[in-house]
């Protein structure tokens, strides 16, 4: 069943209503469509596993680049996307508001700014500044028309580890400012999940899980509406990728055993050959 853009954007609200659900990150058409066929619910871009996909580092990648990206993910699923969408490449509001116009138009049915710094992208935003840009966000959305998930999220532990209360201050004055879901990668204790959750209802909280951290119950139980992975499932697959590649080098190929058979990955994506127009083809690998 294809699903309407505004049709994606209504189901990407109801997610965030309640419950928890995992917003898992594809980095290419492929993976968002093998993880719309797992059963996800919805997906989200990632800005390190599409970046390292050409060959570039994160934040290596142009607007143009990025909207290029999205537009192609939200048309190939039938599921929403939520984009990560950095800083809005752009430092003043006005020039993040004509980025989130931009990213409206691509279909997604949520996109994230963040308080890092386009010109230096270790050091963050004045907290203000910070504001003021989430709330230029918010209006741009409003003017498009569309009921775009507005996420906003501070990289504050990223840059120190220890500023719960800088993060939580910062991520209440997001909401405030208009911001539909609130982020702060990086927050891990239980404690502090829980401190961020009060501090933001009723609006909900995203969770960054990038190893072998909480369950999605336990991250349930803190009241966490959504959980993404970022670049993690990215950097399983380049993890697989070279270590194969590194035994092939030392002249073995046992990293090559237990991969997926051809055939089995051809009937999983044939199921999209009619969105696309194209015609199956038996695989022989």
């Amino acid at each position: 069943m294809t699903l309407s853009v505004t049709e994606k954007r209504g189901a990407f609200r109801r997610l965030h209503e309640d419950g928890c659900f995992v917003l898992p990150n594809p980095w290419d058409v492929g993976s968002a469509r093998m993880l719309q066929r797992l059963g996800f619910a919805a997906v989200a871009s990632t800005s390190t596993g599409y970046a390292w996909s050409t060959g570039r580092p994160d934040y290596g990648v142009s607007r143009d680049d990025v909207l290029e990206h999205l537009t192609a993910l939200s048309a190939s699923v039938d599921i929403p996307v939520n984009a990560d969408f950095e800083s809005g490449f752009a430092s003043a509001p006005d020039g993040v508001a004509e980025s989130v116009t931009l990213a409206v138009k691509t279909g997604v049915s949520g996109l994230s700014i963040e308080d890092r710094d386009v010109d230096a992208i270790e050091t963050l935003y004045d907290p203000a500044f910070a504001v003021e840009r989430i709330g230029a966000a918010r209006r741009a959305i409003d003017r498009a028309g569309g009921d775009v998930l507005l996420v906003a999220r501070t990289e504050l532990l990223f840059v120190e580890p220890g500023a719960v209360k800088g993060a939580i201050d910062r991520l209440v004055a997001f909401a405030n400012a208009g911001a539909d879901c609130l982020y702060a990668p990086g927050v891990r204790d239980p404690k502090d999940i829980a401190a961020m959750v009060r501090a933001v209802s009723p609006k909900p909280l995203n969770v960054l899980v990038l190893g072998a951290g909480p369950s999605v119950a336990e991250l349930a139980d803190l009241g966490v509406r959504r959980i993404s992975v970022g670049g993690a499932l990215a950097r399983v697959a380049w993890t697989a990728m070279i270590g194969a590649a590194r035994q092939m080098m030392a002249g073995s190929f046992a990293g090559l055993a237990g991969a997926m058979p051809g055939r089995e990955l051809d009937t999983a994506f044939a199921e999209f050959t009619d969105r696309d127009g194209g015609r199956r083809k038996g695989s022989v690998l």
